[in-house]
C-alpha cells in the first residue's frame, strides 16, 4: 500500500497527488505487462469472485466500457448502477450508500460532478473507491495518457508536455502527474480559464517544473506532446458557453501549432473531441495523433488500477 494511505484503510484510488511515485509507476508497469498479455503472478483470473460497482452520475463511453471489460478480463464482475435506479438518486445519503454497498461489492467506482461526493463515499466505504472523474480531476485518464506517451515517445520523466486550452479537471490531473512522473508541464490557457492556483502551487512545491502562460506558440515550441480537451464540458452553463468559446478561440490546436513542437511530438486528447473547436480535423486525423490508442489504453490503465486496489 502507498505510504500516503494510512494503514488499515481501503486502497482508494482518488487522485494522483495522494500517491508516491513508486506506487503509480507500479500501476503503469502492471498495465504495460497486462497489455503485452502477461498474467499477474501467473494467474489469468487474479480478481476472480471480486465484484466492482460502477456508479455513473455523469454518462461515459470510455470509462464505462473500459472498466466493465477490464474487470471481466481480470476474472471479476462489474455491476453498473445508474442514479435513476438507485436510492442515491432519491435522497439517500452518500455515506449510507457507501456503508450498504461495502457489504455487497469489493470496490466502487464513482463518476460524478462534485469531488465532495467522492471523498464522502471514500470516507464511509469499507472497500476501495476509484475516482472515475469529478469536475476537479480525472486521474484514470492520466494513467492511460502516461502509458500512451511512453509507448510512443519513451520514458516521460524529463520530457515536456504542453496543455493547451481550458484549465479544467484534465489540466489539474496533468499537474498532479507532472509532480509524480517528473516531467515539465507548460499550460497555455486564457486568463479566464487558468487551472486552480492551489494545484499549481502544490506541483511546484513538489518539485515539478510548471509554466502557466497565455502564449501558445512559446509554450508549444519544442514540446514532446501537445494535449487539449473540449472547450465545453457536461455541466457548463448556457450563460458561459459563448464566452468560453470566444476566450478559447486562440487556443485551437491546428497544424501550425503542431509544427512548432518537436519533430517526434504527439497529439493527445481524452475524447470526445469537438473538431473545429479545440482541434482541427487535420491534427486529430493526422500522423501525430495518438488519441485512439490513448482511448484504447484506458482498458489497460484501468486494469492496473483495479489490480492495485483489489490485491
Amino acid at each position: 500500500m502507498t505510504a500516503l494511505t494510512p494503514a488499515g484503510t481501503p486502497k482508494h484510488f482518488l487522485d494522483l497527488d495522494r500517491f508516491d511515485r513508486e506506487t503509480l509507476r507500479g500501476m503503469i508497469e502492471s498495465a504495460k505487462a497486462m497489455k503485452r498479455g502477461d498474467s499477474p503472478g501467473g494467474d489469468p483470473r487474479p480478481l476472480g469472485n471480486k465484484t466492482l460497482a460502477l456508479i455513473f452520475e455523469k454518462p461515459s463511453t470510455r470509462t464505462r466500457v473500459s472498466f466493465e471489460v477490464g474487470m471481466r478480463q481480470l476474472g471479476g464482475e462489474p455491476i453498473v448502477l445508474e442514479p435513476s435506479g438507485m436510492q442515491l438518486g432519491r435522497g439517500e445519503t452518500v455515506a449510507d450508500t457507501a456503508r450498504v454497498l461495502s457489504q455487497y461489492v469489493d470496490a466502487i467506482m464513482l463518476r460524478t460532478t462534485a469531488e465532495e461526493k467522492l471523498l464522502e463515499l471514500a470516507e464511509h466505504a469499507r472497500v476501495p473507491v476509484i475516482n472515475g472523474l469529478t469536475d476537479r480531476t480525472h486521474p484514470c485518464q492520466l494513467m492511460a495518457d502516461v502509458l500512451t506517451f511512453e509507448e510512443h515517445v519513451g520514458a516521460i520523466a524529463g520530457r515536456t508536455v504542453v496543455w493547451v486550452g481550458d484549465g479544467n479537471n484534465m489540466a489539474t490531473s496533468w499537474l498532479h502527474a507532472a509532480a509524480r512522473f517528473d516531467f515539465e508541464l507548460k499550460l497555455a490557457t486564457p486568463d479566464s480559464l487558468q487551472p486552480p492556483q492551489d494545484v499549481v502551487d502544490w506541483a511546484r512545491a513538489e518539485g515539478a517544473a510548471i509554466t502557466v502562460t497565455d502564449d501558445v506558440e512559446a509554450a508549444v515550441t519544442g514540446a514532446d506532446a501537445v494535449v487539449t480537451d473540449t472547450w465545453v464540458s457536461m455541466g457548463d452553463s448556457d450563460e458561459t458557453i459563448d464566452q468560453r468559446r470566444k476566450d478559447l478561440r486562440p487556443y485551437q490546436v491546428d497544424e501550425r501549432v503542431m509544427s512548432l513542437a518537436a519533430d517526434h511530438a504527439i497529439f493527445m486528447h481524452c475524447l470526445p473531441a469537438h473538431r473545429g473547436e479545440e482541434v482541427t480535423d487535420a491534427v486529430i486525423e493526422g500522423p501525430r495523433s495518438v488519441v485512439f490508442e490513448e482511448a484504447g489504453n484506458r482498458l489497460h490503465a484501468q486494469k492496473g488500477i483495479l489490480l492495485w486496489c483489489l490485491t
